[in-house]
């Protein structure tokens, strides 16, 4: 994983190209690589983020303002991005992305989720074969220490004529 700095930074650079790209196609639909970049650029920088936020080797102030920044940053490019797509008549497609996106995003953490859940319902259930095999270890000692119990006093009272 890439330091959030660096990952911010290509978000930066990401914005630059698709701008510089911008001025010079006829298109929307010719910025599909370099906006695919941008895109990339910024699910790595959130990524990175989190990850630093998580490593606590950075205070909560500066993790936010890291974060807040970088937001803004491409909030303010996607409203860009999005005059951009409706001065060349192509908002329905800019929406048609906007709604795929959310519908990745949504189904990227469902799958999140049920992942989750399948790894809790595997230690369950490793933990209930665990479980099972310690009842059926004691119960299999216990009844082997009542059978050797029983063979013991048969033998005792053979040896000590106790039926007599």
């Amino acid at each position: 994983m890439i330091d959030p700095i660096t990952a911010l930074a290509a978000i930066q650079s990401a914005v630059a190209l698709v701008k510089k790209v911008s001025k010079t196609v006829d298109d929307v639909a010719s910025l599909g690589p370099v906006l695919g970049k941008y895109f990339d650029a910024k699910s790595n920088a959130t990524k990175a983020v989190v990850a630093a936020k998580k490593s606590g080797n950075k205070s909560s102030m500066a993790t936010a303002i890291e974060i807040e920044m970088a937001i803004m940053q491409a909030e303010q490019f996607e409203r860009e991005l999005q005059m951009l797509f409706m001065t060349c008549g192509k908002v329905d497609v800019w929406n048609k992305i906007k709604n795929r996106a959310a519908q990745m995003d949504a189904d990227a953490a469902h799958d999140i989720r049920r992942a989750k859940e399948a790894d809790q319902r595997r230690k369950r259930e490793i933990n209930d074969a665990i479980e099972m095999g310690l009842a059926i270890t004691l119960l299999v000692v216990m009844v082997i220490g009542i059978v050797w119990g029983a063979y013991e006093l048969i033998d005792y009272c053979k040896l000590n004529r106790c039926g007599n």
